[in-house]
């Protein structure tokens, strides 16, 4: 059972009716005992860094989404998501995330041409055949919308990067670890592939 972290912050019905088009049922839940229990974890998320930590800690979601990556599951972070699973965040001021990944979230720094946030469809360079990339060609188009991006103090754990206009990490992929930046379920057909991949890792 793929189990979606439920924390008031996100679309977890876009990425629960995403499972469900590649043919696997994902529960969205906030009950510790189901992500224990659950062979696979999803962390979405959309909206601001510090509100959505601050709920997960009231939640009392911290130490079982860090139990669930520790435990060897499967485990795929989305967005918001995926930043959440580094150690600090510099949106609105300094904010501790969950420290799983050494690393911090930075804000766009852009020429006056491009606008934050970064909203749209946008090529993803694969760094190294990640098993979430699998029959997905390299550059393909995800849809990403997000005012600030990671950056790994280990560049390894990058799996894919976009440019705007500079690289950018779009994907990590670390053991049983993976996560986007951009939105595989707004991403059509790859985007549902990588779900697929996910489900079936």
């Amino acid at each position: 059972m793929i189990a979606i972290v439920d924390y008031q912050m996100g679309n977890l019905r876009s990425v629960q009716k995403g499972f469900e088009r590649v043919g696997h049922a994902a529960a969205i839940t906030s009950d510790p005992r189901v992500l224990e229990q659950a062979d696979r974890v999803v962390l979405p998320g959309v909206g601001a860094f510090a509100d959505a930590i601050a709920e997960i800690r009231r939640r009392e979601l911290i130490e079982p989404i860090r139990t669930a990556i520790a435990s060897g599951k499967p485990f795929l972070g989305i967005c918001l998501g995926l930043q959440m699973l580094f150690d600090v965040s510099y949106e609105d001021g300094e904010h501790e995330g969950l420290g799983v990944i050494a690393g911090e979230v930075r804000r766009f720094d852009v020429p006056a041409e491009y606008k934050v946030p970064h909203m749209g469809w946008n090529h993803v360079k694969q760094c190294r055949p990640a098993p979430i990339f699998q029959d997905i060609a390299d550059d393909a188009h995800f849809y990403f919308v997000h005012s600030y991006y990671v950056v790994p103090q280990d560049v390894s754990v990058i799996a894919g990067e976009a440019s705007y206009p500079e690289p950018f990490c779009a994907a990590i992929w670390r053991d049983n670890l993976f996560a986007t930046q951009f939105h595989p379920e707004k991403s059509q057909a790859a985007g549902l592939q990588l779900l697929k991949n996910f489900a079936e890792f």
